[in-house]
């Protein structure tokens, strides 16, 4: 346990923000160790509205997930989204000599022409996701590395924000006593604590439907290939509930989540509800509740097959399946108005290969939290600590550092009068060579048995 790496999570979304603390040990699985979820203030469609709320709410966040995992948190992989995030997919190429291999730099080169296109000066570019690569017209390369060809081409996912709202959103990170590690694009993240193995190997389409955006990635072969953020969420199933009802927020929030749901044929239609409107008391049937909500529901899925079809081409013939998460997700009616809307098999995606709190982190409302821990396992290879154990104090392995090349120089054996190193060239600790012993000493001690003859040849062989 002791040299198992700290991993931390950070969620910030528009009604709740969730830390997610995980360890990952040796054998490279994700152990949840700590979880906070508390209720988001200051944020209004994934950007940051109010600095003290929000800075207030991550601590509190933070401090809840510490007390549960015996940690002290220094640094988060943090999930951003919002209407100021965009994406762009350019096509970068390297040519290659002939007869040559492709290197790591012939591969950095091509990804480095992709992203050479012109960008705003207050534009900030947040992932370049390398796709399959292409060699010489032959498609579906994960690793070009050590192959050959003359013509290396990749298209990459560029994902941008405006520096504006990334920066109040650090801001907010900082003044809660923590550091930025990385941010991570909410539905990326989501993607990779959702997909299971099969669906890695085709194209899927993740719907991660939040408080106040839905976050849309398109993965093929477990490569991002598009993504797009609607700014538009349950916030929104929420508002016109109380809007056409006429009652408090709050009272909409608690109805949506108890009796709500996204297709008038599934509601309990037996079921009436109380409500007060304006002082006096009426009631409603589960079904009218449901027709209220059908409609937000179907402009959200709409929204994201307009996105789909205007960049990869109409989603029946692009992907092969359509995964729900986030926390909408979980009201009654959504997979099935999906699977009726997209013509798509549709499931509900829940945080997969994780042990520890699964039974707290399990909730497709955890789904990005636990994908921000999962990147940072998967994708970080500096290893520096992001938490430290308390109260115990922490302890530093020592590294076996391999060492130089003159300590490696092997003991020298003498034989017969020459000088040779020994069979064993593995490296040692540094010593001090003994003497040699002279020529003719060492001719004489390995001379017995021969005749005087014998031995004088051996003697002078080595002068001639």
């Amino acid at each position: 346990m002791k040299d198992n790496r700290i991993i931390v999570g950070l969620d910030i979304g528009t009604t709740k923000i969730s830390t997610v603390i995980g360890e990952l040990g040796p054998d490279g699985v994700l152990d949840v160790i700590g979880e906070g979820t508390v209720p988001s203030e200051g944020m209004k469609k994934g950007a940051v509205v109010n600095l003290e709320r929000t800075t207030a709410a991550i601590r509190q966040s933070v401090a809840a997930a510490e007390r549960v995992a015996g940690v002290k948190v220094h640094e988060a992989y943090v999930g951003v989204a919002g209407a100021h995030i965009r994406a762009l997919t350019s096509h970068g190429l390297a040519a290659i000599r002939r007869n040559q291999e492709i290197t790591r730099a012939d591969v950095e080169r091509a990804i480095e022409n992709a992203k050479a296109v012109p960008m705003d000066p207050n534009i900030e570019v947040i992932h370049s996701l390398p796709q399959e690569y292409v060699i010489d017209g032959q498609e579906g390369i994960k690793n070009p590395v050590g192959m050959q060809g003359v013509r290396l081409e990749v298209d990459v996912h560029i994902v941008t924000g405006a520096s504006g709202p990334l920066a109040n959103l650090r801001r907010c990170i900082s003044e809660a006593g923590l550091g930025t590690k990385q941010l991570v694009l909410q539905a990326y993240a989501s993607g990779l604590a959702v997909l299971d193995a099969s669906e890695t190997e085709s194209t899927v389409v993740l719907i991660d439907i939040g408080g106040g955006t839905t976050d849309v990635g398109v993965f093929r072969r477990g490569n991002l290939a598009h993504s797009a953020v609607i700014p538009i969420g349950g916030d929104h199933i929420t508002a016109d509930l109380a809007q056409i009802l006429k009652i408090p927020l709050e009272e909409a929030e608690r109805i949506k989540r108890k009796y709500g749901s996204a297709l008038p044929d599934l509601a309990d239609p037996d079921l009436s509800l109380e409500i007060t409107q304006g002082g006096s008391v009426t009631s409603i049937s589960a079904f009218e509740l449901s027709r209220i909500i059908k409609p937000r529901v179907a402009e959200i899925y709409s929204l994201v097959r307009d996105q789909i079809d205007a960049a990869l081409g109409p989603i029946e013939l692009v992907a092969s399946s359509v995964i729900l998460t986030g926390g909408a997700s979980l009201m009654r009616g959504t997979a099935e108005l999906a699977r009726d809307r997209f013509r798509l098999p549709v499931r509900l995606g829940r945080p997969r290969g994780i042990e520890g709190l699964t039974d707290v982190v399990s909730s497709p409302a955890h789904a990005t939290a636990v994908g921000l821990a999962r990147y940072g396992a998967v994708y970080d290879h500096e290893g520096g600590p992001l938490a430290t154990r308390s109260p115990e104090p922490r302890t530093v392995p020592v590294p076996n550092v391999p060492f130089s090349t003159p300590e490696a120089t092997p003991t020298p054996v003498v034989r017969d009068g020459r000088t040779e190193p020994r069979g064993d060239t593995r490296p040692t600790a540094p010593v001090t060579p003994p003497a040699a012993e002279p020529p003719q000493k060492a001719a004489a001690s390995n001379g017995t048995g021969k005749g005087f003859m014998d031995r004088v040849r051996e003697f002078f062989k080595d002068w001639f």
